[in-house]
């Protein structure tokens, strides 16, 4: 691809020479009929001056000297060393109404007949093209006829558009010239800018600060740094992924070594049985903090592409425990849901994370619960503000510890825990203009509460 400049050049100078094209185009048609008509008004001009001239008062005797001396001075156009070459292309001629030639210009064309139509024509005599002026004069019984050939008027034209044509193409090639520099000079900033980002190292992520900049550069240097930001925050979260699965990965790895281990050194079944049981164990939590952390991973870019609508959360809700229900029964316990009707609980929020963060407040609460236990859902709105509640009937969360839970991998006594489960709800409930908070319920459990702004009408 041409570079900025060219394509810039390029354009400029096609509507430039388009521009100039027309003009001189539409120049070259308007001298032509104004020179046209200047020669027009010279030759009808020349005819009244003729006419006068022979209609001076002379005596008859005397009139075919005065057309003989008419004659003798004619012949001498175009020859004498005080006169112009054209005056042998200009020409008139004289007849009487017996089509008699009077007096003529030597290089007057031989009529056949003499013209009868007034006024201007054009015509062709000999190979010759004439524009030609008839004036009758009927008092004296003459025909007037004056002319010029073409060649003459297009011999002007040509001079006027050659004399014009030229100047115009070196000056359209010294435009260009400038046009060029000029777009170089403008583009400047712009060579900066690259100049500044190749020499930037590969691992640099910090933002342009380019000053002073154009007002047509900033929001290409907002979008950079914007990319760069978006870039480091990717970076950020990718390191972040990794130190936190090899953080939370190594210990319980070590563990199920350890426990296969113990197994494989077991010496009898019921030690080996139990060496087995704790390895399982731990798979099955290695598994749930693989799980957390796969969606832990696809849950941030999501929210950052704010993929919001409305939504029904009274739908949302009932399909979340839906789900969960069958799992919940299986571990012998109760589920239940509280919903208002006639109660409007639309939000507008991002359907997918808003699952995820009910699901994990559901989950969370089953696995603090004890069997025959209740987890409780319930969905209300408080002015504009919709409130869902999700309550246990586990031991509850220590004061100190309320808001420790949230942070990543922090499950105490839970030993079975990924520590992520109460991090992805905080996480996305924040980005999503939400609250959650804990609280101790009575007599026993713990009550998580989730606040979200309700949609407008």
């Amino acid at each position: 691809m041409s570079s900025l400049r060219q394509r810039t050049l390029w354009r400029v100078m096609l509507l430039l020479l388009v521009g100039s094209g027309l003009l001189a185009l539409y120049n070259y048609h308007d001298s032509r009929h104004e020179i046209t008509e200047v020669y027009d008004a010279h030759l009808a001009q020349n005819a009244r001056l003729l006419q006068g001239v022979m209609s001076l008062p002379v005596h008859e005797q005397n009139r075919q000297a005065l057309y003989q001396a008419f004659d003798e001075a004619l012949s001498k156009a175009g020859r004498h060393r005080v006169g112009h070459p054209y005056e042998s292309k200009l020409a008139f001629q004289v007849w009487d109404d017996q089509a008699t030639l009077l007096v003529h210009t030597p290089s007057a064309p031989a009529f056949a007949v003499p013209p009868s139509t007034p006024g201007f024509s054009d015509m062709l005599v000999q190979g010759q093209r004439w524009r030609g002026f008839v004036l009758p004069v009927p008092e004296k019984h003459w025909l007037i006829w004056v002319g010029e050939r073409n060649d003459v008027r297009y011999d002007l034209i040509d001079r006027i558009v050659r004399h014009t044509l030229m100047p115009f193409l070196l000056g359209s090639l010294a435009l260009a010239l400038l046009v060029w520099a000029a777009i170089g000079w403008g583009l400047q900033p712009l060579q900066n800018m690259a100049r500044v980002i190749r020499g930037r190292h590969a691992e640099s992520l910090e933002p342009l600060q380019l000053v002073p900049l154009p007002k047509e550069l900033e929001p290409m240097q907002a979008a950079i740094n914007r990319l760069l930001a978006q870039i480091e925050q990717l970076l950020r979260r990718e390191h972040r992924f990794i130190a936190d699965a090899a953080h939370e990965m190594r210990t319980p790895l070590a563990i199920l070594r350890l426990h296969a281990q113990n197994a494989q050194a077991a010496t009898g079944e019921a030690e080996r049985d139990k060496a087995l049981g704790y390895l399982i164990g731990g798979v099955d939590r290695l598994t749930r903090v693989v799980n957390q952390l796969l969606t832990l991973a696809r849950l941030e870019p999501r929210l950052a592409q704010r993929n919001w609508a409305a939504i029904d959360l009274g739908v949302l809700a009932t399909e979340t425990l839906a789900e969960l229900t069958p799992w919940i029964l299986e571990r012998g316990q109760e589920p239940s849901l509280e919903i208002a009707e006639g109660v409007d609980y639309r939000v507008f929020s991002d359907a997918g994370a808003l699952a995820i963060a009910l699901q994990n407040l559901v989950t969370n609460a089953v696995d603090h619960s004890p069997p025959g236990g209740r987890v409780r859902v319930a969905l209300r709105r408080d002015a504009q503000v919709l409130v869902v509640e999700v309550q246990d009937e586990g031991p509850g969360i220590e004061s100190a510890d309320l808001e420790r839970v949230f942070e990543r991998f922090y499950s105490k006594d839970t030993p079975n825990g990924a520590g992520l489960g109460l991090s992805i709800v905080s996480t996305v409930i924040k980005r999503l203009d939400g609250s959650v908070q804990l609280r101790n319920a009575s007599p026993r459990g713990l009550c998580a509460t989730l606040r979200l702004p309700a949609a407008q009408s």
